[in-house]
């Protein structure tokens, strides 16, 4: 296929427009920043420089490209983290998952394109009520921490608006993202031992190597039936199994425990509800369906063998 995929530099994007040429198809990549463009002609794809918020311009550069499929990767997270002003840190994201979407939407349509295929989240937007591992069918979070709200109201437009398309529209919620230098800044607060146990640490998380969100992305475009798919590995887990993990398979010490009380007043609402209130994800209906298998089944041989050195992947 000639696939347009929007947000090519981003920590998938890198990952994924190697499968993609190595799959055979035809890769037109966008980029909002000239510097790497050469870098995506290096991985075998025609770049463009782009604007996802300018209008005008992707419904240009759609109909130049002419493509058969439309891969929406666009997110825009910059900067030091901001968890207790997460929407101000996700502003730019929340947009282009807004405006963005509608944009490359309208433009897939006129273009007349068949196929669509975006990027969602699975984790803190899922019900913190019920089982500890929700499936596609279960609802967002009824309430959201108010620091969160344009940031779940963003994940669900994009859902809402692919899914409804008349056209082929699949979403992914992905899990957790790990890999090589995609989580140097959490790793040197666990070293450090400030990014403590808060609380029970029974909030559930569920991970995601990103060679295999990849490779599950390949597959939802060759052969994914229109609807919402999890994106997660077989292994959800309370973050009082995988962080105390993850400190000593780096080398650091056993991560320090906190209160609750003490967790919101030093970092605010919206880390002590993922530590301990957090949901997991099935990914039941994705190996069922497009016969996906994470090379990294469970985030433990994840975290020891997929964090220096990637794996060499293709999707099945």
């Amino acid at each position: 296929m000639r696939v347009l995929m929007a947000g090519a530099t981003g920590a998938i994007g890198r990952r994924l427009v190697p499968q993609l040429v190595e799959r055979g198809h035809e890769v037109i990549a966008t980029t909002s920043r000239p510097e790497k463009a050469e870098g995506l002609q290096a991985l075998g794809a025609t770049p463009v420089v782009l604007d996802g918020l300018d209008g005008v311009a992707v419904g240009e550069a759609v109909a130049r490209a002419q493509p058969d499929a439309v891969v929406h990767q666009m997110t825009s997270i910059a900067g030091k983290p901001d968890l207790r002003h997460f929407d101000r840190w996700f502003a730019k994201t929340n947009e282009l998952r807004t405006v963005g979407t509608r944009h490359l939407l309208a433009a897939a349509q006129a273009a007349g394109v068949g196929r669509f295929v975006a990027q969602s989240y699975t984790g803190w937007t899922n019900e913190r009520r019920g089982g500890p591992v929700k499936t596609e069918t279960d609802p967002f979070d009824p309430e959201p921490a108010k620091e969160q709200r344009e940031a779940l109201a963003a994940i669900r437009f994009v859902e809402e608006a692919v899914t409804a398309a008349p056209l082929e529209g699949i979403v992914l919620r992905y899990g957790n993202f790990y890999g090589p230098g995609d989580m140097d800044a959490m790793l040197a607060m666990i070293r450090k031992r400030k990014f403590p146990l808060v609380g029970d640490g029974g909030g559930v998380w569920s991970w995601i190597h990103l060679d295999d969100a990849a490779a599950a992305t390949v597959a939802a475009l060759e052969r994914g039936r229109p609807g919402i798919y999890n994106v997660a590995d077989d292994e959800p887990a309370p973050v009082s199994e995988w962080l105390p993990y993850l400190a000593q398979t780096i080398g650091a010490k056993p991560p320090l425990r906190v209160p609750a009380w003490l967790g919101r007043i030093a970092a605010g609402e919206v880390p002590v509800r993922w530590m301990t209130e957090g949901r997991g994800a099935s990914n039941t209906k994705i190996k069922r369906e497009l016969g996906w298998q994470p090379v990294y089944a469970s985030w433990r041989e994840g975290f020891r063998e997929g964090l220096a050195v990637p794996p060499v992947q293709v999707a099945a």
